[in-house]
């Protein structure tokens, strides 16, 4: 350690937020070069290649093949799917000096499709898998979390091409175990939950996510059967629809200043007869809506108002599109809508789109907006006083709502996503032509599957799961070393014995982390739980009485051993 390139820190830096950002930049594995951008040190690195190590490992395996694309592309190949209008602003775009447009690769599935259709013609040359470990970019708006959001991150894409829905299958089904796999052997405490497809395309859509509490996704599961989701991909029970002949007219009434549910809600109770819920209203919330290339589109998304709009379910279930909140401006621009008092009449007569929740099936009776300040309507009826122009999956998702598959009801937790699979289809195989001569002597196109799998988010997600308060503490198969030997004693004779177990210990295959600074024990000790190595040997004051103690990083166990045998019995604490 006297020769490392490491220094580790007292004081948390200013702008992390979570453990894993903390505890990584105070134990010297990793330093801040941008916002979004960090520089592996030496201990990082380590463990960064020995994660890297085992998705190798595992990818080639399973059978699949590595090449490796540059991440500076060329404008045309994402022009031609349309992600390069997209990715919008997230997208790393610039220019060569020739003035050609370049870009920063966030995901390859173009330039592998690509590359097979260069090289492939036959039925007889699939399927394949390849893979490559790389370097992407993405321009995040507020990169955070240190290694959890960033704006270059290294991550292993895997792409497969079949000739046909089965082998697609086959692809996605390998992946999955091959990941069940690397997450199994890393230790990690993971999920795995539908998914949209998002900006990817394709049908079939699973990630698996580490369960966090600092995690961004947000998933839920049953607790009554196997079902987890991320919240994008719920998809609400319908109820059944409502026979609405015998039902009261809808009536506007004055409902004097009620511009919130509560408000709405209070009114009821002391104007109408009956019980009245925020369950019982309909929240109407204005957004515009641009597609890529598009102009904005003012649309109403109806929830009922005991439930809010989830930015993330929105965002998914019009994803490509951008979507916005209407600002004051927008509202002053349309002077129809009159904000409190919204209601579908209103938006669908100005000309605008009326979206509504699946719970809001015909039949249903409402309190909405009538579209004048202080007025509602009672008894607004779905599918008798307006009909919407959609459905769509926007509401909160919230614990206790009914699993979709009938069994139980739902619990959420938060999560960190670390890998993602898809079953893409044809979409970049039709976009590029990708065909091979079929058995018949007729064209097949090829398709395809996506996989993803967070390399460097790793690093962070085993640091998240597995720290103490007193540091972090590796996994075995990732440490970027078997043992901390630390010597605490200034006795010429235990230094020489501390350096001649480090010797045997490097003789029998151990990597070795060797204290031997001219620090205080106390700055040595502290140093060793902040590094996290899973087995510290300590050379101290025992040294005198002929042991060593040996002491379990994950358990905080300790035990003393013989000198004689310390090799062996540091040997057996290794090897668990």
């Amino acid at each position: 350690m006297s020769a490392l390139f490491l220094r580790t820190l007292r004081d948390d830096p200013a702008d992390a937020e979570v453990p894993s950002h903390r505890l990584l930049v105070r134990a010297g594995y990793i330093r801040r070069s941008a916002p979004g951008v960090y520089s592996w040190l030496p201990l990082g690195l380590k463990v960064f290649r020995n994660v890297e190590a085992v998705v190798r490992q595992e990818m080639d395996a399973m059978g699949a093949q590595e090449i490796l694309l540059p991440a500076l592309l060329p404008r045309e190949p994402y022009e031609t799917t349309g992600r390069w209008a997209e990715y919008g602003d997230a997208l790393f775009r610039l220019k060569d000096r020739k003035g050609a447009d370049m870009m920063l690769g966030p995901t390859h599935e173009e330039m592998f499709t690509q590359v097979v259709k260069g090289e492939y013609s036959s039925y007889k040359d699939l399927p394949t898998i390849l893979y490559q470990v790389q370097t992407k970019y993405r321009d995040e708006e507020r990169p955070r979390a240190g290694l959890l959001r960033g704006r270059e991150f290294v991550m292993k894409d895997s792409y497969s091409f079949d000739l046909d829905e089965a082998g697609l299958q086959a692809s996605y089904d390998k992946h999955r175990a091959t990941y069940q796999r690397i997450f199994d052997r890393l230790g990690v405490e993971y999920v795995i939950v539908a998914a949209t497809s998002g900006a990817m395309g394709g049908s079939a859509s699973e990630e698996f996510l580490a369960v966090c509490d600092v995690g961004e996704d947000t998933f839920v599961r049953s607790t009554e059967s196997d079902y987890a989701a991320n919240v994008e991909a719920v998809v609400t029970p319908v109820p059944a629809p409502v026979a609405f002949d015998s039902l009261p007219e809808a009536t506007v009434r004055d409902t004097g200043d009620t511009p919130t549910i509560d408000t709405l809600v209070d009114w009821a109770n002391s104007a109408l007869d009956g019980e009245y819920t925020a369950a019982d209203t309909l929240k109407n919330v204005m957004v515009k809506i641009r597609k890529p290339g598009g102009k904005w589109e003012i649309t109403a998304v109806a929830v009922p108002g005991d439930r809010d709009v989830d930015p993330k379910r929105l965002e998914a279930a019009v994803e490509p599109s951008e979507v916005e909140l209407l600002d004051d401006a927008d509202f002053a621009a349309n002077p129809s809508l009159v904000k409190g008092y919204i209601g579908p009449k209103g938006v669908q007569r100005a000309g605008f789109t009326y979206l509504v929740d699946p719970r809001v099936v015909d039949g249903t009776s409402w309190i909405t907006g009538a579209d004048e300040k202080g007025k509602h309507y009672t008894g607004l009826v779905a599918g008798r006083d307006f009909t919407a122009d959609g459905v769509i999956e926007a509401a909160s998702v919230r614990d206790g709502d009914p699993s979709p598959d009938g069994k139980g009801v739902l619990e959420s937790a938060k999560g960190i996503e670390i890998g993602h699979i898809f079953q893409l289809g044809r979409k970049y195989t039709d976009a590029f032509e990708l065909d091979v001569l079929g058995e018949n002597g007729k064209p097949v196109r090829a398709t395809m599957g996506s996989y993803g799998l967070g390399v460097s988010r790793m690093i962070a997600v085993l640091a998240e799961q597995m720290h103490d308060e007193k540091g972090l503490r590796w996994p075995r198969e990732v440490a970027p070393f078997d043992v901390h030997l630390v010597i605490a004693n200034k006795d010429e004779a235990a230094v020489a014995g501390a350096q001649q177990l480090a010797d045997d210990l490097d003789a029998a295959g151990l990597s070795i982390l060797f204290d031997d600074r001219k620090a205080s024990p106390g700055v040595k000790f502290k140093d060793a739980e902040l590094l996290g190595m899973p087995v510290v040997v300590v050379v101290g004051r025992g040294w005198a009485n002929g042991t060593v103690e040996i002491r379990d990083r994950f358990t905080g166990d300790a035990a003393e051993a013989a000198v004689d045998g310390a090799t062996d019995a540091v040997l057996a604490a290794v090897r668990g």
